[in-house]
């Protein structure tokens, strides 16, 4: 029996309403037994936490996505803030830069990146990071923000082996959603063939970003499984090995018992 966490997905976005129970079946047939369900703005954050108060093996994630920034009041702080001491809320994101959308400018973004990752050091949360064609700055803001003890994630990562080894350093961990399965992303492939076995994740980020042989469709958490089989073969590995090891990460960046 393989136990898979998928640490980053939006079960709780409006393509799963009505479905839930099903995509939490679905995923344990394919050997999805955990899920962290990430908000990222008022109504996410609520769905999200509906979710993980009503399925034990459904966790929350709750923060204030780059691309919403702009809307980032002391209102919204004050609701995130009062949230993180929820016990079914293991990480504060997802938090970052994202210039790809480019809905805010970049000191806005910025400042409310820091603003973040200061309020999960006070909650003793780790942070988990989205970042868009915005890496050397999500670095710097890290690097000086400083990690605190519980670390953080970068979420659906997509630099290289490199670059991943400087997140390390800072004291992240690096997850891997379904593009490690894309032909063309031979970057991401390298970083997850390479990397420490400890410092890596596995999640889907559905549903987007769905793995080969489900590309272009609906992404589902239980498709984490095309990501954990995609690792286990550049790596060399057995499935169940990386689906254990990655499993028993998340487990311990998330600070979950078993």
């Amino acid at each position: 029996m393989l136990n898979i966490f998928d640490t980053h997905t939006h079960l709780n976005v409006e393509n799963f309403a009505g479905r839930e129970a099903e995509e939490i079946d679905f995923a344990r047939e394919l050997g999805v037994t955990k899920m962290n369900i990430v908000g990222f703005d008022q109504e996410t954050i609520e769905q999200s936490l509906a979710l993980s108060s009503q399925y034990e093996q459904l966790y929350s994630t709750i923060g204030w996505h780059p691309t919403e920034a702009g809307s980032y009041t002391q209102e919204v702080e004050d609701m995130i803030d009062s949230s993180l001491s929820n016990p079914k809320v293991i990480a504060l994101g997802e938090i970052g830069l994202d210039y790809h959308w480019m809905e805010d400018p970049k000191e806005v973004q910025i400042a409310v990146f820091k603003r973040q990752i200061e309020l999960s050091k006070e909650h003793n949360l780790p942070f988990v990071v989205h970042t868009r064609d915005a890496l050397e700055d999500t670095y710097q803001v890290i690097k000086k923000a400083g990690v605190g003890p519980r670390g953080g994630i970068m979420h659906s990562y997509s630099g290289s082996l490199e670059m991943a080894e400087r997140f390390v350093e800072l004291g992240m961990m690096i997850s891997f959603s379904g593009v490690v399965t894309f032909k063309k992303a031979t970057d991401i492939q390298e970083a997850a063939q390479h990397l420490p076995l400890d410092k890596i994740l596995v999640e889907t980020d559905a549903p987007y970003l769905a793995p080969v042989p489900k590309r272009g469709k609906e992404n589902r958490t239980a498709y984490t499984r095309y990501v954990v089989e995609k690792i286990a073969e550049l790596r060399g590995m057995t499935v169940e090995e990386v689906a254990d090891a990655t499993y028993q990460n998340a487990m311990r960046v998330f600070g979950l018992a078993d």
